[in-house]
């Protein structure tokens, strides 16, 4: 019997829901405390995730959760980048 790689699975910050970790984009605040986009999902520091919509990257910049959950202020780049990324994926 072959065994069925589990899927790391993580959750959006603003929808609450659970997603195979490809189907979401890792942000990450490192110790000097900056903010970036991790599309490797591999770098070092505190990671949030989002899914890959435009509507929820626009929700996570209105309510601020972003900033909460890394701690850290979230530069309006960082959204920037987030929907590009986003609109990337919609294509």
């Amino acid at each position: 019997m072959v065994q069925k790689r589990k899927v790391p699975e993580r959750k959006c910050v603003v929808t609450n829901e659970q997603k195979p970790k490809k189907e979401l984009i890792r942000i990450v605040r490192n110790k000097e405390g900056q903010v970036f986009v991790d599309p490797t999902g591999k770098k070092n520091g505190r990671g949030a995730y989002l899914s890959r919509d435009i509507e929820v990257i626009a929700k996570a910049e209105k309510s601020n959760v972003l900033s909460r959950q890394l701690n850290a202020e979230v530069d309006s780049k960082i959204y920037e980048e987030l929907k590009e990324i986003a609109a990337e994926n919609e294509k």
